[in-house]
């Protein structure tokens, strides 16, 4: 559950008397807290987190093939994650959204043989595994991820028999469905990075060579447009999310793992801009976490398929390279990213 000054809230609550007087309102339009009394307070996106990042699922370099395990790691305090719970299916290359109150990881596979077409939700007020809560329209891995206050999106993807399709799919968060066809993104591709600003859902990169930039809405459904570049095509970088910017961190191109940590603008469509690196190399990533200050990159392969335990955070507020801050529980690559 978000907390304001210490106070835990939900969407659609107003809220008096907090210290310092504040008077709080949802805006069903501008879908944010609002601060009522220009008291300076900044109100924190759906997308971002100011308790906990997690991790799951994935495909460490060893056996077994892939994992089902969540970890998670404190946004306030440097630290490594622990394993709090396990999805319902072992599998990588999931990807994941974020309610006030859940964290989802939808689609994936397991050893080029298994795909998915699960949304697994998990509680975020009580460590546990994960339940079965519904079904994506088509099987696929390698999605990007969004949300708003009361949906999870998937864009893009590939399908079984390696097709690549242009698929955006949302689900509901205030009840357990399936998910339902919104819109199309510009180009079918898969291993694509997910960003999201309060008011769009952003897919950038993939198939290894692209570097498309994405955005569709999150208050209507429709197709998605064509609106940047990212510096150089990649596939499956890191996404995070400030409130004025989308981030892709790593990620692989046609032979190479990248270290770039690229960002775009969400008030003006435009190109990306390289502003830093992450701490090495690495491709494969898929595990990005937003908080209201950093951005997370968690895991990822750095050769062939060896993976690592990184968990990396760069700061919103001034470009720059990334800095070590813990470990995951588990090597791992193609995981999913939730926040909380």
């Amino acid at each position: 559950m978000r907390k304001i000054n210490g106070v835990p809230v939900e969407a659609h609550t107003d809220l008096s008397n907090l210290t310092g007087g504040e008077v709080l309102k949802w805006s069903g339009t501008n879908m944010a807290w609002e601060d009522q009394d220009s008291t300076g307070f900044v109100p924190v996106p759906a997308y971002q987190g100011t308790n906990y990042g997690y991790c799951a699922g994935g495909y460490p370099h060893d056996s077994p093939p892939a994992t089902n395990a969540i970890d998670k790691w404190s946004l306030s305090s440097d630290a490594n994650a622990t394993d709090v719970g396990n999805l319902t299916v072992t599998r990588q290359q999931a990807c994941g959204a974020s309610s006030s109150t859940y964290g989802y990881a939808c689609g994936g596979i397991t050893s080029g043989v298994n795909w998915f077409n699960t949304i697994d939700k998990f509680s975020f007020s009580s460590d546990g595994d994960a339940a079965d809560v519904g079904n994506l329209t088509a099987v696929r891995r390698g999605c990007a991820g969004a949300s708003s206050e009361t949906h999870g999106y998937t864009a893009a993807g590939q399908t079984s028999g390696d097709a690549s399709v242009n698929i955006i799919d949302k689900f509901t968060f205030s009840s357990d469905a399936n998910a339902t066809d919104v819109g199309d993104a510009t180009v079918s591709r898969h291993e694509v990075t997910g960003c999201n600003s309060t008011t769009y859902g952003y897919a950038a990169g993939g198939n290894s060579t692209s570097n498309v930039i994405d955005k569709y809405s999150l208050s209507s459904d429709a197709n998605a447009t064509d609106v940047g570049d990212l510096t150089v095509g990649r596939s499956y970088g890191a996404g995070s999310s400030s409130s004025d910017y989308g981030y892709c961190s790593g990620g692989t191109d046609s032979t190479t793992f990248a270290s770039e940590i690229d960002k775009f603008s969400f008030s003006s469509d435009g190109n990306a801009t390289d502003v830093g690196d992450l701490i090495r190399d690495r491709g494969t990533i898929g595990g990005g976490v937003s908080s209201s200050t950093h951005g997370y990159t968690a895991g990822g392969k750095i050769s062939g398929s060896v993976s690592v335990t990184d968990i990396d955070k760069h700061s919103f507020t001034t470009d720059g390279n990334s800095t070590d801050v813990g470990d995951l529980n588990l090597y791992r690559y193609g995981t999913s990213g939730q926040q909380y």
